[in-house]
């Protein structure tokens, strides 16, 4: 990134964030949870799914599994059906049991407040592990990129790469450390309320107007 496109970027994207801000002043994430273990199991499961999906799914998981024992003596074969609507089932029953056991016999049951340690628990890779961090203690150790996030960060020359791990450190660059929590929850609603992944005219769209070629740059989804 050469030093007239951070400027430019870091210009675009504080511009984005003004817009954002006035849309949505409170950032959010729109999963439902009653404790930090049911926020790692819903994050979880959203990966490739809706959140209006995953809350029908979990309005009925955690009435079934209250405690994280409960999750990690869980039968895989009751967990997979449990789970069965959010898609990728298979990998997602069997990564919920892990990170049970796992938060269970090594974080004295606590989920942990390092980005390093919430890494090693079974299917809470970068963007799980910000979210939650972000949502839960306000630990803000990285941005989550997540589809939305990659596809507005590509329409807006926010970075140079379509990888998420690469995108996610070029964001750092340009981003206040403040702002990197808010920019993926507004984003996301940003995305449902006005701004759809399909092809459409987005002239008259509220972020538009911060960088007018974002009309007509559709990335492929990842």
């Amino acid at each position: 990134m050469t030093l007239y496109k951070k400027k430019q970027r870091i210009r675009r994207v504080q511009e984005m964030n003004d817009i954002l801000q006035m849309l949505y002043p409170v950032a959010k994430i729109a999963l439902n949870y009653s404790t930090d273990f049911e926020c790692l199991v819903a994050v979880q499961l959203s990966a490739q799914c809706t959140d209006e999906r995953v809350n029908r799914v979990t309005a009925k998981l955690f009435k079934k599994y209250k405690t994280i024992n409960e999750y990690a003596e869980a039968s895989i074969s009751e967990m997979e059906q449990a789970v069965y609507q959010t898609g990728f089932y298979r990998n997602k029953a069997k990564n919920l049991i892990a990170s049970a056991k796992k938060v269970r016999d090594e974080f004295n049951g606590e989920l942990p407040r390092t980005l390093s340690e919430m890494t090693t628990i079974p299917g809470a890779a970068r963007k799980t592990a910000n979210v939650v961090l972000s949502t839960l203690f306000g630990v803000h150790e990285g941005i989550a990129v997540d589809t939305h996030v990659r596809r507005f960060v590509i329409r807006f020359d926010l970075s140079d790469y379509t990888d998420p791990v690469r995108i996610e450190r070029d964001l750092m660059q340009i981003m206040p450390q403040e702002l990197w929590w808010g920019f993926n929850h507004r984003l996301v609603n940003y995305g449902r309320d006005y701004c759809k992944a399909h092809k459409h005219d987005c002239t008259t769209h509220p972020l538009t107007e911060v960088y007018p070629k974002s009309n007509a740059i559709w990335p492929k989804a990842k």
